[in-house]
Parts: structure tokens; sequence; C-alpha cells
């Protein structure tokens, strides 16, 4: 294969020792630095998984299922890449070992290999190094960051590796490698072991890499001494060794990393010089978090956190950021708590539903399915009679409007027909496009994906947050409001101020300012396009009314 990288240059970032080191945010954080260098630099996930994308994935098993303005929906390290540099990525900058596997096979089903013997170690990287270099010139990339999911020493990542590694081979003076690795502090020992990370250092040596900069992750600041160490046993420069210890927020990592000149000793190995250095509204984002005193309370309504006897949030970990943004720009210390639906349920339920008095705002967010249904109900219920500030997002919406048929507009038995098919009342029905997909068992990436744009009624509390009499917002669903049921709804007070420009679907579902304080619902996520340098505005009109109470 002859590759042309055209300039490019490539850093390629993989794990050691263990997963969940922040591979993600040390990628969106070298390509904020590198950026503030005055460089165009486009961020890639490659994921080792055969699953196409990340559609059909369990929240709780494997994250966030994050969608682009294209409808991609992929890993929730896409998110932390828009976010940090404040822009939308187009989906090919994903890709999973799934979706390179699916279009070999095609390629060779249809004879376009003529007749050869298909193989991983040619044919898969091939592909996979295409699609890398077609990605980094369509996004018009000066340094393409890619990082490669899992662990190094994991056979599913290998193929990804050995193709960095042919890149590596014929472009030397194009391709880096940067390892994150984790250096654990034992209790009973008391100090900081560097030992998994040479061993970590080993196993990519295996596959014929080497570490250019290895990133260090630990509790605590690594020392000179184990920088020096890192340095002698895994034949990396001293300087390329850089400090990332455990921060009070991901958005602390940019600046430690600039400070610890990671920037510089890219550039200096890629040859390239700094064209400027600013991240000053970087450094007074994080200031105002910082010096930020008030708490609001949040209370984030859901089901997908719960496993075993751990609570994770990384399946909303879009929301948690939104809040997180938004709440810094009005100098508020999120206090965002975790409560599952089934709290709601059964004889506690009324002692538990008072206890949402305690919170400055409710959050309902998206999901699937009937688990903990009555008990999201219940309490968007409360949130609409208590006028505790209240935000749903996608089936939040739903479900609010749901709760609306039930309680306001005299519909006894509302539901959805994802939960109950046989409802005298279908208030939230299946797209028409969807049913023939949903009979067939087609699920993968066959929801209403991606952008899509909306009206906004003048005066309403959406208008007044986005300023705006239009906005585009990405959507992940199968269900809509059925429009059957909008005229005896909004004769009822519910008032939706958002629709599709020609009016048939249902984007925004809203209380009265003077009915309720905020009281807003959306079939899409907003929460997708928040950026740290551009909060999201409706999360700031439900921090500003969380402020408030």
């Amino acid at each position: 294969m002859d590759i042309d990288t055209k300039g490019t240059k490539y850093i390629f970032v993989v794990g050691g020792v263990m997963s969940g080191v922040g591979k993600g945010v040390a990628t969106a954080s070298i390509a904020t630095v590198l950026e503030s260098a005055g460089y165009r630099v486009s961020p890639i996930k490659v994921d080792p998984y055969l699953n196409v994308d990340a559609g059909t994935m369990n929240p709780t098993e494997h994250g966030e299922v994050f969608v682009l303005e294209d409808g991609m929906e992929c890993d929730q390290d896409m998110g932390n890449y828009e976010r940090f540099l404040g822009r939308s990525l187009p989906s090919g900058n994903y890709m999973t070992n799934g979706m390179v596997f699916q279009h070999v096979i095609k390629k060779e089903r249809a004879l376009e290999y003529d007749g050869k013997c298909v193989e991983p170690t040619y044919h898969i990287t091939e592909e996979i190094i295409r699609r890398i270099t077609v990605s980094s010139r369509e996004t018009e990339a000066d340094i393409t960051i890619v990082e490669i999911g899992g662990t190094v020493g994991e056979y599913q990542n290998a193929i990804f590796i050995e193709a960095a590694r042919r890149l590596k081979r014929e472009h030397p003076e194009d391709v880096m490698f940067a390892m994150v690795s984790y250096l654990p502090t034992p209790p009973s020992i008391g100090e900081m072991k560097t030992k998994p990370t040479q061993n970590a250092v080993r196993q990519l040596n295996s596959y014929g890499v080497a570490p250019d900069i290895i990133i260090g992750r630990a509790e605590t600041p690594l020392d000179d001494k184990r920088k020096e160490k890192i340095s002698n046993m895994c034949g990396v420069a001293v300087e390329n060794v850089i400090s990332a210890p455990d921060v009070d927020s991901i958005y602390d990592v940019p600046t430690n990393f600039s400070d610890d000149n990671i920037g510089t000793q890219i550039l200096n190995f890629f040859d390239l010089p700094s064209q400027k250095k600013d991240l000053a509204k970087w450094r007074t984002f994080t200031q105002a978090r910082k010096t930020a005193s008030q708490p609001v309370r949040i209370a984030v309504v859901g089901k997908y956190f719960v496993t075993g006897d751990f609570k994770l949030s990384d399946a909303y970990i879009s929301v948690i950021e939104a809040l997180n943004i938004s709440a810094a720009y009005a100098d508020l210390v999120p206090d965002i708590e975790w409560i599952d639906t089934t709290d709601f349920e059964g004889e506690s339920a009324k002692v538990e539903l008072k206890k949402l008095d305690e919170y400055d705002g409710i959050i309902v967010p998206g999901g699937f399915g009937s688990t903990g249904i009555d008990g999201k109900l219940a309490a968007i219920q409360h949130a609409r009679e208590e006028k505790i500030p209240f935000f749903g997002l996608c089936y939040g919406m739903q479900l609010a409007v749901v709760e609306y048929a039930r309680s306001v507009a005299g519909l006894p038995g509302a539901h959805t027909v994802e939960v109950d098919p046989d409802t005298p009342h279908p208030v939230i029905n299946v797209m028409a496009d969807q049913e023939d997909k949903l009979a067939d068992g087609d699920y993968g990436g066959t929801m209403r994906l991606g952008l899509y744009p909306a009206a906004l009624q003048e005066e309403s509390q959406a208008a007044k947050a986005y300023k705006a009499k239009e906005v585009s917002e990405r959507h992940r669903h199968r269900f809509e409001v059925n429009n059957e049921y909008i005229d005896q709804l909004e004769a009822a007070g519910l008032i939706f101020s958002g629709r599709s420009p020609d009016g048939r679907l249902m984007e925004i579902a809203e209380l009265p300012a003077d009915v309720h304080p905020f009281f807003v619902g959306t079939q899409f996520h907003p929460e997708f396009t928040a950026r740290v340098l551009d909060s999201q505005p409706l999360f700031d009109a439900f921090i500003s009314a969380c402020k408030e109470k």
C-alpha cells in the first residue's frame, strides 16, 4: 500500500496498565493545546469492538452513546473532543472494528480484491489507514490524533496498533506514539510504582512500536525521580514524561499539559514552530469554576447508572458536562446527585418524592424501555406541582407529555406506545417510518438521528433562552408526540414551543413562565451541543431557574 500522508502529522494515543485511565480526556486535551499553538487538529476515536457503531450498546456497560451532527452513534469520547475543541466533528472521525471488517467483507463479496486471499494483517490494516488518512484530508488537519480504545496487550485492538506501526514505518517523521499509563500508589507501600508502566511499554514494544511520549496518570503529580526512572527504563526522553495527576475537573487537564510543555515537545518532535500560544479563555473558564462557591443541587432521575453496588454516571456524561459548564458561567458549583427511578415506586414512594423538594432542579434524561417509568412519571408530576425547575431530555420530554395528559388534560391511561402498545390514549406514538423497521428487527442506526431544525414560538421560554427564531439540535429516538392530541394538550395549557419547520414534529414542550418557573422538555438532546467555551442556552436557562430557587 502506497501511503501518502500529504504532510499531515499523526499522534496515536494508546493506553497502558488498565482501562479508564483517561485516554479520551488526554486526547482532547492534547488537541486543545496544539490548537492553541495555531494548528488545525482532528481527533479520531477507534474502538476495538465488533459493533458497527455504538447505537445498540447498553449504556450501563459502555457509557453514553454520543450522536454526531450527521447521525453517527459513537463513543462518548467524541463528546469530549467536541466540547474541548468547540466544534462539530464528522462521522469519518469515528471507527470500530465492526465497521472496518464489514466494509472489507462487503468488498470481498463484490470481488473487489480480484480473488486474492483477504487477510487481517494486510487488508484490514490497509482499510484502517485509508480511513485515517481520508479523514485527515477531509477535515484539513495539520495534526490528526488517533485514540486507540482499550489497553495495550488486548488482542481486540492489536490490529489498530499494527496499522499505526505500518504508517510509522513508511513515514517515521510524521508519526508519533503517546502512551497514557497508570502509576499506582499502594497504600500499604506508600510509594508510586512505575513497574506496571514499564511492563505496558514492553507489551507495546512487542508490537514493534515504542512510545515517544508517556503520560503518567496517578493520584498525585509525578516527581522527578519517577520521571527519570520511566525515562531510563522505557527509552523515553525525561522531558517527554508528562505528569497527569488526578484533578478536580477534566477541564484542568489542558492547562496542566501545557504547563508540563507537552505541546512544545510534540511540536519539536515534528519540527513544527509554535505559531501562537493562547489558552487564556480556557484558563479564565477553569478559574471561574474554582472560584465559584454557591452550590446548586440538581437531581438527575434516571435508570442507567446502577450496576451492582456502584453507581456510574457515564451513561449521562454529556448531561453532566453541560450542567458543569453552564453552572461555571453562572458562578455556581453543581452538586449533582443520581436518583434511581425505582426509589419513587412502591410503598415508600411518597416519602422519597418529598426528598426532591431539597433540590434546586430536576432533570429526567433520555432512555428507552419500561423499567422505572412509573418512578419517572411520579418525579415529573412532583416537579410540576411543586414548581421545582424541571428539564426533560428526549424520553424525559415524552414522559412529561404523558404525565400532563393524564393529570391535567383529562386523558386517563395516556401513555407512550413504547411502554403500553394498548394504551387508550397513545400521546406518544412510533414514527410512521419506524414501524416497518421495528417489525423487521432493524434496530441499528435506524432512529431519527442527527441534526434537525426547529422553529421556536415567540416569547416562549425556549425562544428567550436561544435568542433565536430557529435552532438545530441533535436527535436520537423512534417515537414522537402524537399530533392527534396536540389540540387537547395545548387547550389544557401545555405549549409546544418548538416544532419542525413544517409543523409536523413537536420538538419542545413547556409550561408558561407565569405557571411554572421552568418546565421544559426537548425531543432532541441539547447536551450534545454544549461546549466548554460556549455553553448550551437551554442548560443556561435551567441553571438560572435553579439559581433563583
